[in-house]
């Protein structure tokens, strides 16, 4: 019986372990899909200007660079975690600063670039 009950006690951490970095992995993925979406948001309605939308996209890039650096190994370790936490913080912030400084691109002005 107590073999049937640590059993049943090692696979359900094992569960839990598998799932925690599956939500965590999933997290960093929809961040940036997250972080993808402001940029192009802000770049439509205009409070992010061209330039600055690909500085913003240059700092997603990097962002992926260093994920699929950290990945190499085949998984993330959460000192890797933290790495990409904080450089997506940094972007994060980085996004909402440029949408909420002054530059603006003028209504007649087409939307040019991606």
């Amino acid at each position: 019986m107590s073999t049937t009950l640590t059993r049943s006690l090692a696979l359900a951490a094992a569960f839990v372990v598998a799932g925690s970095a599956m939500a965590s992995a999933h997290t960093i993925e929809q961040r940036q899909i997250e972080q993808r979406y402001a940029i192009e948001t802000g770049r439509q309605t205009g409070s992010i200007t061209w330039l600055e939308g690909r500085r913003l996209r240059a700092d997603q890039q990097k962002i992926m660079q260093v994920e699929k650096s950290l990945k190499a190994d085949g998984r993330l370790s959460p000192r890797d975690r933290r790495i990409l936490r904080t450089l997506q913080d940094d972007a994060e912030a980085r996004i909402v600063a440029e949408k909420a400084d002054t530059r603006r691109r003028w209504r007649f002005l087409p939307r040019v670039g991606n």
